[in-house]
């Protein structure tokens, strides 16, 4: 069974293509930019030449490409934006027109913008790059199912914070009495409060299994596939990102 893992973060995406025909350290590996970053980069070339930018795609993750976007907006160049791409810098699409200066646009508004304008796709995922990459390197880009980690606040609603939303979901989840699996998701049972969850799940193919789950409990999960780590009982595990720390500690596993 061959199962393409990608974990997707602020600075980096990193990918394995697991085979359990061979140890899993022989498993073909990418670290590669994270999505954000690469539309930052495509934002910040688009205002170094004083283009306008139209964003299409759906919602991703934020940070680097919101503060790209910004950048943009002050130095006086416009920003287009449908709906989906426009939810990655806030769930409330009003305070993204009105805050930030983002102009939201039909499918349609936005196809009908002229030649001039800078085209850009927001998405956490892009498939087709992953598997140019790989068969590049003589790997066939041939799998059975698909699992995918990214950091999700989820669509907290207006009056709470999304650090709240976020501890009161965790503790939602683990109500269930499944500890970090109640975390993980197939694609259809995903949650509609994790928006960005949501928008990769519904950007894998159809009829490809696929699994989609928090990034710092699948960290957690990996780290106690070391034997040495799951003898102890009792244990401190941290997932530290780039921008993102999380630590769980576990009893009894």
């Amino acid at each position: 069974m061959r199962i393409l893992t990608i974990d997707i973060g602020t600075g980096t995406q990193d990918i394995l293509l697991f085979d359990s025909d061979g140890p899993v350290e022989n498993g073909a590996q990418l670290v590669m930019p994270a999505p954000t970053q690469i539309v930052a980069r495509a934002v910040r070339a688009a205002t170094a030449e004083r283009a306008p930018i139209a964003l299409d795609g759906v919602i991703m993750g934020g940070g680097p490409c919101h503060w790209a976007v910004e950048d943009h907006l002050r130095a006086g160049l416009p920003v287009y934006a449908t709906a989906g791409a426009a939810a990655t810098f806030n769930d409330d699409l009003e305070w993204v027109a009105r805050e930030m200066g983002v102009r939201l646009l039909s499918d349609d508004e936005l196809a009908a913008l002229g030649g001039e304008v800078r085209r850009i796709r927001m998405a956490d995922l892009d498939l087709n790059a992953i598997n140019t990459a790989l068969a590049a390197f003589g790997v066939a880009p041939d799998y059975d199912g698909i699992a995918v980690a990214v950091f999700d606040h989820g669509n907290a609603p207006p009056d709470i914070s999304d650090r709240v939303f976020r501890f009161d979901y965790l503790a939602e989840r683990f109500s269930t009495g499944r500890g970090l699996l109640a975390l993980g998701f197939p694609r259809a049972d995903v949650p509609e409060s994790m928006t960005r969850l949501r928008a990769v799940a519904d950007s894998i193919p159809a009829g490809l299994s696929a699994v989609l789950m928090d990034t710092a409990p699948a960290a957690v999960l990996g780290a106690l596939d070391d034997p040495r780590v799951a003898e102890q009982p009792d244990l401190l595990v941290a997932n530290v990102g780039n921008f993102h720390c999380l630590a769980f500690h576990l009893v009894d596993g």
